[in-house]
């Protein structure tokens, strides 16, 4: 109910009470399981992510390692620009996450990274990437792709532009992994 109506009216506008009020019980029952709306959050976004499990299917080994890169994110980023288009409020539920420091939030980059460091590894097992740390590699890796990845930075700019952002990223990341400057 909280996830229903933080989509249709923004996570701003809707109360503990509201919430309870469409359950046809009290605060102090939706209380006694979320000791607050930041806590819901968390809770429909981990929901949320594990049904995203779409967005971190594995990717064609076959593939050239910087082919599996280029493919995850834009994988990535339409998912993020669907879920923009989709849950209008998606800013406010992002904000919170971030403010409150959830750690559904931090799973999501962990799934990220686990990805990114798993692409990498087979790049360094194949001989085209040069890597001493491929969890570290993943993590900056992470951190330079946010440009195109994170729902704030992604939110008012064009599809396409983002694509050939997403794109000209991962040359650039392929180009220092290949050349160990991670």
């Amino acid at each position: 109910m909280a996830e229903t109506l933080f989509r249709q009216r923004g996570f701003v506008a809707v109360s503990i009470a509201d919430i309870a009020s469409s359950l046809h019980m009290s605060p102090a029952n939706v209380f006694k399981h979320f000791h607050s709306k930041a806590a819901l959050v968390d809770a429909i976004t981990e929901r949320h992510l594990g049904n995203a499990t779409d967005r971190f299917a594995a990717v064609d080994s076959n593939l050239p390692p910087k082919e599996q890169l280029l493919s995850f994110v834009l994988r990535l980023l339409d998912s993020h620009l669907q879920d923009i288009r989709e849950n209008p409020y998606i800013f406010e539920m992002v904000i919170a996450t971030i403010e409150s420091k959830l750690e559904a939030g931090q799973r999501y980059r962990e799934r990220i990274e686990q990805t990114l460091g798993g692409i990498i590894r087979d790049g360094v097992a194949g001989g085209r990437y040069h890597c001493d740390n491929t969890d570290a590699a993943a993590s900056t890796v992470a951190d330079v792709l946010s440009c195109v990845l994170h729902p704030i930075l992604i939110a008012k700019d064009d599809k396409n532009a983002l694509i050939h952002r997403a794109e000209k990223i991962v040359c650039f990341v392929d180009a220092a992994l290949q050349n160990n400057a991670c």
